[in-house]
């Protein structure tokens, strides 16, 4: 007969918070491991000496076991924890400033943190002095302030404006509702187009004025150009020999291009040829596209029987926005 001495084991709580706040939320008491090995002995004994104690011995050993699995060590000093990540604490909003004595642009735009740019464009200011009691508009960020117009896409609107889609869409919260009519907005890092900041004045536009230009008596070649000497759609070609002589009058250029493949378009570039259905006696009028300046906004392009008259060439400039709006485009 063995005889085994039996002592029901007790919970000890151990000090740590962590694993403290666990066990009360689960409402399983701590076990020691010395708890759990002396159990199994117990019942290891229990059972090889066939006592009639041994089932009884093996469930306690079980669940003892099974506690000290599920509850923390209490060694144990750290617990990971999902963070939540904080809302950003850069201001989306508009903020109205009052101009105070002793304010200039720059004092304003370096404690507001944009550049003075941003403030000069969005209040249409076309110099940097203020004056005491004017209220300004002050962009949260560095950009541009805009009020949507019917029609308008944030695709449109950040490839005028030279800015992000995304960042547009997700600095106005614009993924549900999407652009409101009338409603301003900001984007961000956007870029003011020359021709749209306080201040601009667009050049005179001379094309087809009643103005005197003297220009330049052509005397170039004409071998491989088969359209009519001196006239418009004559010089294009000199200046474009790749173009076929098959485009007809001017009026039609751009359209048996287009139909030829020949890229065409409404954007105005450097070596393009520009075209139009409107004058010329109705036969429209062509010229060459011999620069653009995105910096000043402007075009400058040359053509014959035009600006100069028959056989002449004349040259002049114009706004990218007016020649966009006037011209077609053979690249």
């Amino acid at each position: 007969m063995v005889s085994v001495s039996y002592k029901k084991p007790e919970s000890i709580t151990a000090t740590a918070s962590v694993s403290d706040t666990i066990s009360r939320q689960s409402g399983v008491p701590e076990t020691s491991v010395n708890e759990v090995v002396a159990t199994s002995i117990a019942a290891n004994v229990a059972d090889a000496a066939n006592l009639p104690i041994a089932a009884n011995v093996s469930n306690l050993s079980v669940s003892l076991a099974a506690k000290n699995e599920i509850t923390p060590s209490s060694t144990t000093t750290s617990v990971s924890k999902q963070q939540l990540v904080q809302p950003g604490s850069d201001r989306r909003e508009l903020v109205t400033y009052t101009v105070r004595p002793g304010d200039t642009i720059d004092s304003v735009a370096t404690n507001y943190g944009v550049s003075k740019d941003t403030i000069k464009w969005a209040n249409n200011l076309t110099s940097d002095s203020l004056s005491e009691g004017k209220e300004l508009i002050i962009p949260p960020v560095d950009g541009v302030v805009y009020t949507v117009k019917e029609g308008d896409t944030v695709e449109k609107l950040a490839e005028k404006y030279k800015a992000s889609r995304d960042r547009i869409v997700a600095f106005n919260d614009l993924e549900i509702d999407g652009l409101k009519k009338d409603v301003k907005i900001v984007i961000p890092a956007g870029q003011l187009p020359e021709t749209e900041r306080p201040g601009y004045v667009a050049p005179t536009l001379s094309y087809y004025s009643t103005q005197s230009i003297a220009g330049t008596l052509f005397r170039g070649s004409s071998a491989g150009n088969g359209y009519a000497y001196g006239y418009c759609t004559f010089y294009a070609k000199n200046m474009r020999p790749d173009l076929p002589n098959t485009l007809g009058n001017a009026n039609t250029w751009y359209a048996r291009a287009a139909a030829m493949g020949i890229p065409v378009g409404s954007t105005p570039r450097a070596g393009a040829i520009f075209q139009t259905s409107v004058g010329g006696g109705g036969y429209g009028h062509a010229g060459y596209i011999e620069s653009v300046d995105y910096e000043t906004g402007t075009v400058t392009y040359s053509d014959m029987n035009g600006l100069a008259g028959w056989n002449r060439i004349g040259r002049s400039t114009t706004t990218i926005a007016e020649a966009s709006a006037r011209w077609n485009f053979i690249y």
